[in-house]
């Protein structure tokens, strides 16, 4: 436990299995070799990894080197103005890696992915920001931090589950990030991440609970045809209807994980005509409030 604002997975590292068998020990090494050789190249970067174009193509030789193959959504932001704050489920390390191949952006982690092998290196010299769960007190500061950059037009990806689960399907999303985006007058895309082997629903990229970045990495090194499908959902509008943080968070949470559709329903579960889904465009700025947020 980090702190109060830590959430428990239910899922473990048993949780995590591969749908379809493995591929030969020899693939496993040409492989493990690959993943090598790219997180050199990309390392030797220095701060020049954090240019968009370079990120992007690091991120896809990282991921063709592991035999993953990404598909789905081509970009996950909208329109010009503020930037976009996109809001994902959260399985294993590799969603950082899927998510910066389709399209850079400001990654939001908690501390602990920092020190992550490999993947806390990468997203330090990305330029992620990092959230100390242990103080709780700066949470308000973090959440006038998104808001700045997302009001600089600068893309932020958060993680609102705040730890990982083996599906799409579990957990919730934590509201405080949703308010950044009310106060930048920024639309919010909600982001699905599933991981399938050759078509079939796939948990071998779980990286749950105590699991290790070693075990998880042999894991990914050994798995046949793994494909991670990136969705992007319509974005959400929380200027239509003056959406709270919390209704925000509940209609961002239902259509990411796991893409159930999204009309017109709150987090309080009543019905608002105006909280429909659509693509967004520009608008200006609304008012910054003052009352922290909380999570």
């Amino acid at each position: 436990m980090n702190g109060p604002w830590d959430v428990r997975s239910d899922c473990t590292p048993d949780c995590a299995a591969h749908a379809l068998p493995r591929v030969p020990a020899a693939h496993v090494a040409r492989r493990g070799a690959a993943f090598a050789r790219s997180v050199r190249r990309a390392l030797t970067d220095g701060e020049r990894m954090a240019e968009p174009g370079r990120l992007r193509t690091h991120a896809r030789a990282l991921l063709d080197a592991l035999g993953i193959h990404v598909e789905g959504a081509d970009s996950l932001t909208v329109g010009d103005g503020p930037g976009t704050l996109v809001v994902v489920n959260h399985i294993s390390w590799l969603d950082i890696l899927a998510l910066l191949a389709v399209e850079p952006v400001t990654l939001l982690a908690k501390r602990e992915v920092g020190g992550w092998p490999v993947v806390g290196g990468l997203a330090r010299r990305a330029g992620t920001h990092f959230i100390d769960r242990t103080h709780p007190r700066r949470l308000p500061r973090t959440v006038r931090e998104v808001s700045e950059l997302l009001g600089a037009g600068r893309s932020v990806a958060v993680f609102p589950q705040a730890t990982t689960w083996c599906t799409a399907e579990a957990g919730t999303f934590r509201r405080a990030t949703f308010q950044a985006a009310i106060d930048a007058g920024a639309p919010v895309r909600p982001v699905t991440l599933g991981y399938t082997q050759q078509g079939l629903p796939s948990t071998v990229a779980a990286f749950c609970g105590e699991d290790t970045f070693a075990g998880s990495l042999r894991r990914v090194l050994a798995a046949r045809a793994l494909t991670v499908r990136v969705t992007a959902h319509p974005a959400l509008t929380p200027w239509d209807g003056g959406l709270d943080r919390r209704e925000l968070a509940a209609l961002a949470a239902r259509a990411a994980l796991g893409g159930r559709p999204v009309t017109s329903a709150t987090g309080s579960g009543a019905a608002r005509p105006g909280a429909a889904l659509r693509p967004a465009a520009p608008v200006p700025h609304a008012p910054s409030r003052d009352a922290p947020a909380h999570v």
